[in-house]
């Protein structure tokens, strides 16, 4: 089945508008050492993110080829402080003169020094693909990094490539992941790379309603699905170190835990628990385990936290200070060694050390259209 331009254009809207967002000038960022409120148990309720009435009609059926979902070889290791981060931004949106139909002029994904936010190269996109799509994970050892591309307004659809980078930083030829089953990937939420590189996690709408939760064996293809019917919007993706295991957010207010080792295709059967709810309108956006897989770093609305994987009280690590107006969730991604936060606003990349909460910026290079999203 293929989707009007428009359609495409509103996908890309409605991701554009659940990025990330900081104050460009701002690098103040508040240690909190008091606990915040304890965790519950139960799911919270969803307005408007419900779906209700027939059943939800799928054009494929939950894809069941992967027989073995966990990614349980040997983790890529991380390199110590990270050197590099990559950018990912969406296609901008054009309305040619005197056309009421916009056209979408592509963007390359971009390799960035760390520590000065310098424009290193630009990543080359395989075959068939014209841009990136906004969505980029990284691997623990900085150097591998999942990408999500665009193929053109002719024949629009999203597609996924690996990329690695060498010693300076330069992207080696990226690797397009071909799947092996059909899958409508028109608007995807988030994306997530295994520690060990070998898996794809990630979180898409269902046509009618619903979400599902996809992973995809990079070299084979073959992938497997959960699907939900009682949430329309899955995200916040984080594979645990030792592959067995994802993270995942609900609506912007649970967190809760994918056993992979676990039978089916319903997402509710394989949860294995929900680890904690968001308060009052707080959303969460983005989830990261510790290294050590025994806790997950998430953002309640702005206020960086964490809590136990298994549950219980959760600490505050920072309350980065953001504008008026800004974004209600913080997309950020952490890296290999689990001390650092980057997120993306307004043309410079912030860097938070979660174990003081001190905050740096650097410029980057300036990105028509909405700020991309960043991953190291």
């Amino acid at each position: 089945m293929r989707t009007s331009p428009s359609v495409v254009l509103a996908g890309l809207a409605l991701a554009l508008l659940s990025s990330a967002c900081a104050d460009p000038a701002t690098d103040r960022v508040a240690l909190v050492g008091a606990p915040s409120p304890s965790s519950s148990t139960t799911m919270p309720p969803e307005p408007g993110h419900r779906t209700t009435g027939p059943a939800v009609h799928h054009p494929y059926p939950p894809a069941t080829s992967l027989a073995d979902p966990m990614a349980t070889g040997a983790p890529l290791a991380p390199t110590g402080e990270p050197r590099f981060f990559v950018s990912a931004g969406a296609p901008v949106a054009r309305f040619p003169r005197d056309s009421k139909t916009a056209g979408q002029t592509p963007v390359k994904p971009a390799v960035h020094d760390a520590e000065t936010g310098e424009f290193v190269a630009d990543v080359p996109l395989p075959p068939g693909v014209e841009s990136s799509w906004h969505l980029v994970a990284a691997a623990r050892d900085n150097r591998t990094f999942a990408i999500a591309g665009w193929t053109g307004r002719r024949d629009p659809a999203i597609v996924f490539f690996l990329v690695r980078l060498g010693e300076d930083g330069r992207p080696g030829e990226p690797v397009a992941v071909t799947q092996t089953g059909p899958d409508e990937l028109r608007l995807i939420y988030d994306l997530a790379l295994s520690a060990d590189g070998t898996r794809l996690a990630y979180a898409t709408p269902l046509l009618g309603g619903g979400a599902k939760i996809s992973v995809l064996d990079v070299a084979t293809g073959r992938r497997r699905d959960w699907t939900t019917k009682t949430h329309s919007m899955v995200s916040g993706l984080s594979w645990a170190p030792d592959g067995r295991s994802l993270a995942y957010v609900t609506g912007g207010r649970a967190i809760a835990v994918l056993d992979l080792t676990r039978a089916g295709t319903v997402l509710e059967g394989a949860t294995s628990r929900t680890v904690m709810n968001a308060e009052g309108v707080r959303l969460i956006e983005s989830v990261a385990h510790t290294p050590d897989g025994a806790a997950l770093i998430y953002a309640a609305g702005h206020t960086v936290e964490r809590v136990a994987v298994s549950g219980g009280p959760a600490r505050v690590l920072a309350r980065p200070e953001l504008p008026p107006g800004a974004s209600l969730s913080l997309r950020f991604s952490v890296e290999g060694t689990g001390e650092h936060l980057l997120y993306v606003h307004g043309g410079r990349a912030h860097r938070v050390t979660l174990a003081d909460g001190t905050a740096t910026s650097v410029p980057i290079a300036p990105q028509k259209g909405e700020p991309p999203r960043a991953a190291w």
